[in-house]
């Protein structure tokens, strides 16, 4: 067909129904529970071969190390995060939350050209679904057709086997991630001391891998697909991400429409046609011979037919099943593929990069620069000086006064470090109460100081002070505090 002829389509012709129910609630409110048929194709291939490998960093991440240090940790309870091996603490807190904004401005520049890519080939929702679960449960019971036999048939032996043994891989796959994810939020060795110490060595961590058991249990066993249609909020944010020129798994229409069953198309030489039957010299119909196969193999139950979908994960079943389909009736692939709606209206390839996605691009371009430089630059020692609470000053003899100082330093270096501290301003002596410790790598120390000035250098009750740590005589980080004097002398009236 032209790309003239195209343009003069209208896409929608079909009614718009479908908007009005989800596939996976019936009528009267109850789920209509989804038997997907087991895909096969060159994407499910390939597809599959992504998930094993982030399968294997997934379950191999806490015990990948990047000097002495996990991968990957979120430790929230000890306030302490780990990414790529580099710690953060919570003095971090402002690259944190850079570094959300920036990944939201991605999510919003990836969303725009590729729609909701990252639900179908990353989300550990689909790969932990649709790669473990779902080919746990095709293994034992079958395919779509076989799964709803069984279970409309009574109870009996082979139903009990194969409903007892699914579930209790469903289980044990669960129990495995739970501790993986567990791993992550407080480290693999607490999680291996509860594993081979037992439950009463750490409560709260057992307690907290059963309930992880149950929840991805809940979630894989029964709420599924539900997972992406109710809970997960990306699904929503595809609405209003894409546009026309968004790249998704896309009916072509132009070429489709009308559909029409094989049994109505006149077949030649093996190909099916489309010329009807009853009218042999014209072709009225499309490529889609409407047997809903893109329906049967869809995990959410959608007909993609419709159009761009919120419940679409982009998981590329349904272009598999349609390849296969259009290789059988001899007709060309790609009926369903990755394009946008206005290349299949234009009859062109997909646009990427649009005036909104350079937008989008400028802006996550400066964002990420500002995130890079101030990570780079952050300093390599923290340090928080802070005068301790609840002591007033102590005078010295040669009218000299002195204040005690709380000083924590966070290095973030991997190496052992030793810092100096120097008064700026005024200038006075600070003096370490016991050994000055050597600060470990991604450690933190605390000592106390003490700080001496002299009464001439006092500017009443509250004296500001101002700190320089070093680190081979390079300045670091400037810490500005108060010194607590006594009330300045009034002048002797004559």
């Amino acid at each position: 067909m032209s790309k003239a002829n195209k343009k003069d389509i209208n896409p929608i012709t079909q009614e718009e129904s479908y908007r009005d129910f989800v596939s996976s609630i019936t009528e009267d409110g109850k789920r209509n529970w989804i038997y997907p048929k087991k895909p096969d194709g060159r994407w499910y291939r390939i597809r599959t071969w992504v998930s094993w490998l982030l399968l294997g960093f997934l379950f191999a991440g806490p015990f990948i190390t990047i000097s002495g240090n996990p991968i990957l940790l979120l430790n929230i309870f000890e306030r302490k995060f780990v990414v790529f091996g580099v710690v953060f603490w919570p003095q971090d807190f402002y690259l944190f939350f850079l570094a959300m904004i920036t990944l939201i401005i991605f999510i919003v520049l990836f969303t725009a050209i590729w729609g909701r890519l990252f639900c179908g080939w990353v989300c550990p929702q689909t790969i932990f679904m649709e790669m473990l679960f779902r080919k746990i449960e095709y293994w034992i019971e079958g395919d779509a057709n076989q799964q709803k036999r069984l279970n409309a048939a009574p109870l009996s032996r082979d139903k009990i086997i194969k409903k007892t043994s699914k579930h209790a891989l469903f289980i044990t796959l669960s129990v495995l991630i739970a501790h993986t994810f567990m791993a992550y939020l407080i480290g693999k060795d607490q999680v291996l001391e509860v594993v081979t110490a037992g439950p009463a060595s750490n409560w709260p961590a057992f307690l907290g891998t059963l309930v992880f058991t149950g929840l991805f249990y809940g979630v894989f066993a029964r709420f599924r697909e539900q997972v992406c249609l109710v809970a997960c909020p990306y699904g929503r944010f595809q609405s209003v991400l894409v546009d026309n020129d968004s790249i998704a798994v896309t009916y072509d229409f132009a070429r489709g429409e009308g559909r029409a069953k094989v049994g109505e198309r006149i077949k030649e030489d093996g190909v099916v046609t489309n010329r009807p039957k009853n009218e042999p010299d014209k072709e009225v119909y499309g490529d889609c011979i409407d047997c809903e196969q893109c329906v049967k193999v869809c995990p959410t139950g959608i007909d993609i037919r419709n159009g761009i979908q919120l419940e679409c994960i982009n998981c590329t079943a349904c272009i598999d099943a349609c390849n296969e389909v259009m290789r059988k009736v001899g007709k060309p692939e790609e009926l369903i593929t990755y394009t946008s709606y206005n290349a299949v209206v234009e009859g062109t390839e997909p646009r990427f990069f649009t005036t909104r996605v350079k937008a989008y691009l400028a802006v996550f371009a400066i964002v990420f620069s500002i995130f890079i430089y101030l990570f780079v630059t952050r300093p390599e020692v923290y340090t928080v000086i802070l005068r301790e609470p609840g002591m007033m000053y102590n005078e010295l003899p040669d009218d000299r006064f002195s204040n005690f100082y709380n000083a924590k330093f966070f290095n973030k270096t991997f190496n052992e470090t030793e810092v100096e501290l120097r008064l700026h301003h005024p200038e006075g002596e600070v003096q370490w109460l016991g050994e000055q410790e050597v600060i470990p790598g991604q450690q933190q120390t605390e000592n106390r100081i003490m700080v001496f000035l002299h009464r001439d250098q006092l500017a009443g009750a509250q004296t500001p002070v101002e700190f320089g740590v070093y680190l081979d005589d390079k300045l670091l980080q400037t810490i500005r505090s108060g010194f607590i004097g006594p009330q300045p002398r009034r002048p002797q009236q004559e």
